[in-house]
């Protein structure tokens, strides 16, 4: 078939046809390759970290009723207990602190015993911390440690403890990010630290493939769970005003934390979801689908928002900033 057969039988916009036709073909590949789903998950092993309450319980849930073998990592005896209480026999728990490198070295070891010669298929690195948040100013050096011990560093020690456990199963790594990781719309920490595991898991992606392991990054919009909580990240901004010096205060204005608090109210109130299952489906579709996506998008601020303003240029995200948040009285 010669291509004047083509325009003949098509006209003149053949190519356009062809094109959707190509792109048509595309997707439908697309979807069935992401549909599909590996087997026997009755013997594979996945590890989750910060299963006291928020996505990792809920996720533990989850892959328990599918039949995987979860092994959760808990902060307190009481989140330990409450979890064990609603599931089934093969979900085992364990104390974790992810920002100690002991406690990690533990929970490898334990888990090295319950998964034998199998290997470990998954670990989810949920973990994670967002206090404090404010204005950069606001914050001291430890400020920033507390957030990044829990977010950043846990994050790079949990994953390189068990490699060699993911390694012996092939398995997969999925890492908890956030938009705040594509678009740092605050002080302290979280961003810094959410960015840092983007890059981390890049980086990581690229270095292992060739043995067969998949990283996934999860980013998730705004969700009502401990870490947008109203109350604490009021009760830190309080704290965070109050250690400030006389003159720091005098430039932000008597009424500044007031307005900071009121507008975080309102964003709190209009884009967070209450529907956690749309991040643990992404984390459940990153361990168990044949072809895991590299990034996932949880929420519809996050698909409609925040990964659309990551690819605009930084003065977008500057004005759109300037002109939610308070201005300081004193101001140039």
């Amino acid at each position: 078939m010669d291509t004047q057969f083509v325009y003949d039988l098509l006209g003149e916009n053949a190519w356009l046809y062809i094109s959707g036709t190509l792109v048509a073909l595309w997707i439908l590949v697309w979807l069935y390759r992401d549909s599909l789903e590996i087997e026997d998950i009755k013997d594979k092993y996945v590890f989750v970290t910060g299963c006291d309450s928020g996505f990792g319980n809920l996720l533990c849930k989850k892959l328990d009723r599918k039949g995987f073998r979860v092994l959760a990592g808990c902060l307190t005896e009481k989140g330990a207990d409450d979890l064990k209480r609603v599931a089934g026999p093969y979900l085992k728990t364990i104390l974790l602190d992810v920002t100690s490198l002991d406690s990690v070295q533990k929970a490898m070891e334990w888990t090295k015993k319950e998964v034998g010669e199998k290997g470990l298929w998954g670990v989810v690195n949920n973990a994670g911390r967002s206090l404090p948040m404010g204005p950069s100013e606001w914050m001291k050096v430890e400020d920033y440690h507390s957030t990044l011990k829990v977010n950043m560093n846990g994050v790079i020690a949990m994953t390189m403890t068990f490699l060699p456990l993911i390694k012996k199963a092939q398995g997969r790594i999925v890492n908890v990010a956030s938009v705040l990781g594509r678009v740092a719309a605050n002080g302290g920490g979280y961003c810094i630290s959410k960015f840092a595991v983007e890059s981390f898991s890049d980086c990581l992606r690229r270095d292992i493939s060739y043995f067969g392991i998949n990283v996934c990054i999860i980013e998730p919009g705004f969700f009502k769970t401990a870490v947008t909580s109203l109350d604490p990240i009021e009760r830190e901004l309080h704290r965070l005003w109050d250690q400030l010096t006389p003159e720091v205060r005098a430039s932000y204005g008597d009424k500044y934390l007031d307005k900071y608090i009121k507008v975080q109210r309102l964003i709190m109130g209009a884009v967070c979801d209450s529907d956690l299952s749309k991040v643990t489906n992404c984390m459940e579709h990153a361990l168990t689908a044949a072809y895991p996506r590299t990034r996932y998008s949880a929420g519809w601020d996050a698909k409609l928002i925040w990964i659309p303003l990551s690819y605009m240029p930084s003065c977008v995200v500057d004005i759109g900033l300037k002109l939610v948040l308070p201005r300081p009285s004193k101001s140039v």
